[in-house]
């Protein structure tokens, strides 16, 4: 096809023509909303590095949680702030951890929301970081175990779905047999499968407190360089008994996100991440883009891309332009 005979223009002439042949449409119900779980009542801290998302006590997750679904967001994903921090993480698989009492508070408010639950440990060591440290080293195989005892506990509390962020060896298999192992063979796995090592999650450590006493997460997150790696990474939790595969950041791995789609043969998410969050926030506040716009670029980028799941702090603002 060769101009003068084929006009690509033709059409985009009108709204209507450009919205016919659109190839990639968004809508709210691709949507994943991020919050936050702190221990007190009527908190609702801002997170100055995150403009418009806070930490948040449970009775203000779970009226966040009931704003999201009126809006056609199916799922939100729980992290938690506890009070008390140490070495194992304890607070990470209590009973009556923050993060549960979270859980049960979003069900009994919004029953029908999925709610999908971080499991990790960053945010409940003392030295923040996502294992187990022995002698200054992230101890993989004693890690997974408490990433499956925090896993049953949020499927003993209401959690639909359980997502591993931590990027320990074999943590999806362990999660998985801990599941089946005490009834909860019906709870989906979203893992972290591609989570790369990034520095587009600052503004998270801030709003999360979890950034890592010492050192770095080099020994467990990826080589943002990798390509292939991720193939490795996403085909081994398909193995191990993953439900869903995660790309983490989203933004600039946009090339990551196609390559898994085209490998995997499993629903693909996407994590547009805090950074890349408050950089079109910060860009629209000094007047430099139309935030709204980039905003929704970009998330079209991401599904574009590959991405049937996008995990967005933009989601309750996206979704209101729906209903515009």
């Amino acid at each position: 096809m060769l101009f003068p005979e084929y006009r690509p223009r033709r059409m985009r002439q009108t709204k209507a023509l450009r919205n016919m042949i659109r190839e990639t449409r968004i809508s709210p119900s691709d949507f994943i909303f991020p919050l936050f779980a702190v221990e007190g009542k009527n908190i609702k801290n801002p997170i100055p590095s995150m403009p418009g998302q806070f930490q948040l006590s449970v009775e203000n997750i779970a009226s966040m949680a009931a704003e999201a679904y009126k809006l056609g967001i199916p799922g939100i994903i729980l992290f938690g702030i506890p009070n008390k921090k140490d070495s194992l993480g304890t607070e990470a698989y209590k009973k009556d951890g923050i993060v549960q009492k979270a859980i049960k508070a979003v069900k009994n408010r919004v029953p029908n929301i999925t709610v999908i639950t971080d499991v990790c440990l960053c945010e409940y060591t003392d030295h923040g970081h996502c294992g187990i440290v022995e002698k200054g080293k992230i101890d993989n195989d004693s890690t997974i175990d408490l990433l499956a005892d925090a896993a049953v506990s949020h499927a003993r509390a209401g959690a639909d779905m359980v997502a591993p962020s931590d990027m320990m060896d074999g943590r999806v298999a362990e999660i998985r047999d801990r599941l089946d192992d005490n009834g909860f063979i019906n709870i989906p796995i979203m893992a972290y499968s591609a989570k790369y090592h990034s520095a587009y999650y600052g503004p998270f450590r801030e709003a999360a407190n979890s950034a890592p006493k010492f050192g770095d997460r080099k020994t467990y997150q990826m080589d943002p360089a990798n390509a292939m790696e991720a193939i490795r990474e996403a085909n081994m939790d398909v193995e191990e008994g993953a439900d869903i595969i995660m790309v983490k950041p989203a933004l600039s791995y946009l090339d990551i996100i196609y390559r898994v789609k085209t490998e995997i043969d499993l629903p693909i998410a996407a994590y547009n991440v805090s950074g890349e969050y408050s950089m079109i926030k910060a860009a629209a506040k000094l007047g430099f883009i139309d935030g709204e716009k980039v905003m929704m670029e970009t998330l079209t980028s991401i599904k574009r891309a590959g991405a049937d799941i996008i995990l967005t702090y933009f989601a309750i603002e996206a979704a209101k332009k729906f209903g515009a």
